[in-house]
């Protein structure tokens, strides 16, 4: 029988207990988010950094014109970066291009999760796609939730992105066991809508102040994408 844990932050995450394990990273608002639209809609792959510095130094390695370098620091976009939310990197045109990828809590998330057998990462926008992959290739392993979080700090949105998962690996009646934290997410996920949620949280208020909204409600639909993005090799690569 597989066990179902979700991790409140990325700080829970340890790195030597990771070995046979099946990561899912979400980071609501927006990194996870951002690289499943941008998958979705014809990136070739997404290389996720751990700072700005880093994004920079790939982005040599590549040919001019080949990619697109999106990234923030605690919310500020990088200089001579793109915003990197989802409906701003869609106005790039990323269709058949690289996107490089640095964000304070979510690409740090999955390069604390590497060690695992596997590392996807999530969003409210591909949670059905995701879960279809976990039961078809992953049903019998340990599945780690990681809530990015912010520096150390719970976020709701992805604890709400947690329970939607949950929520859609019991209606697939899969043979699973639930942690306590997962079942408190799937108790979120049911009494609270998406959108409602997003906007109530810490980062959504965060970004209503900045004139986000169109950005929220996108990242609040549901399933709409069938992409599943998987870290291999130093990249997501859309599966």
């Amino acid at each position: 029988m597989g066990k179902v844990h979700v991790l409140l932050k990325k700080e829970e995450l340890d790195q030597q207990r990771l070995e046979g394990k099946v990561v899912v990273v979400l980071d609501i608002l927006f990194a996870t988010s951002s690289i499943v639209t941008a998958l979705a809609h014809g990136a070739l792959r997404v290389i996720p950094t751990v700072n700005g510095e880093e994004a920079l130094g790939k982005a040599q390695r590549q040919a001019p014109g080949s990619f697109l370098l999106s990234g923030e620091l605690n919310a500020q976009t990088l200089p001579g970066f793109v915003h990197p939310t989802p409906l701003a990197l869609l106005e790039q045109k990323i269709g058949g291009r690289t996107l490089i990828y640095s964000t304070t809590n979510g690409t740090v998330a999955l390069a604390k999760s590497r060690r695992a057998a596997q590392v996807y990462a999530a969003a409210l926008l591909n949670g059905s796609a995701v879960v279809e992959r976990i039961v078809r290739s992953h049903g019998d392993q340990t599945l780690l939730l990681v809530c990015a979080g912010s520096a150390d700090n719970f976020n709701l949105e992805d604890f709400y992105g947690a329970g939607y998962l949950v929520s859609l690996l019991r209606q697939r009646g899969s043979d699973l066991e639930f942690s306590d934290a997962a079942l408190a997410a799937e108790i979120l996920h049911r009494d609270c809508a998406a959108e409602d949620c997003l906007r109530r949280s810490r980062v959504g208020r965060m970004m209503l102040a900045r004139g986000l909204e169109r950005e929220i409600s996108f990242a609040a639909q549901q399933s709409i994408y069938a992409v599943v993005p998987n870290l291999a090799d130093g990249m997501l690569i859309g599966c």
